[in-house]
């Protein structure tokens, strides 16, 4: 047995990283832009993959020039329709569940991190056959939403660890800069967008690389 330390936690990112969820909210922006007789491209989506949905909704507001909704109504609308689809079908990102369990199993605490509204965090979370989760921070918890430190530090704090304890595992450039302003070590995973390695930054290709070995080999 390794006699390297395991991180005190490990503070899980969700769209893109446990779930497989980018997709399912390119549909819905770009159903809600052909609403308003606007186009809305992969390279848009993009540019909102792990940014505040509070954020992402006055950008998608200004940018359709919507009149009619306020960006609250803009994010419940985006949020129901993504949900529906998850309770369609929730496509969990390879090797998620099988490193959560081990973590589990070793008694690693776990929180959930996701710009995403607390009930699709909840709902994400529930259907997991196994309470994989000790907290969860999203979106509606927070006052400054990722790159912000305030979503990692949180997580941490209700934890009862400081941030330096924990890894991150993000999947994308604006969530491992939030892990990183905070402290925590910043593990991202590969998906939808390019990853480059730099400082305590961590870069790997799947979580499928990734088991209770391997964590312990970055802290």
């Amino acid at each position: 047995m390794s006699t390297l330390s395991l991180p005190k936690a490990v503070l899980w990112d969700m769209d893109g990283t446990l779930v497989d969820s980018e997709p399912y909210w390119l549909l819905s922006e770009s159903a809600l832009a052909e609403d308003y007789g606007k186009v809305w491209t992969q390279e848009n989506g993009n540019d909102l993959i792990g940014k505040s949905l509070y954020e992402s909704s006055a950008f998608l507001k200004d940018h359709l020039d919507i009149k009619d909704l306020s960006a609250q109504q803009i994010v419940d609308r985006l949020t129901d329709s993504v949900l529906s689809k998850l309770q369609h079908s929730l496509p969990w990102r390879p090797g998620a569940l099988e490193l959560l369990m081990e973590l589990k199993q070793a008694g690693v605490k776990t929180a959930l991190v996701t710009m995403s509204m607390r009930r699709m965090a909840l709902a994400v979370a529930e259907a997991i056959p196994f309470q994989a989760f000790d907290i969860v921070v999203a979106g509606d918890d927070v006052t400054h939403g990722k790159p912000h430190p305030e979503p990692y530090q949180k997580a941490a704090a209700l934890l009862g660890f400081e941030p330096a304890e924990c890894i991150a595992i993000e999947d994308s450039i604006t969530g491992l800069r939030s892990a990183e302003a905070a402290g925590c070590l910043p593990l991202g995973i590969i998906n939808m967008m390019p990853l480059e390695q730099s400082g305590t930054r961590v870069i790997r290709h799947s979580l499928t690389e990734m088991n209770l070995d391997a964590l312990r080999g970055l802290m």
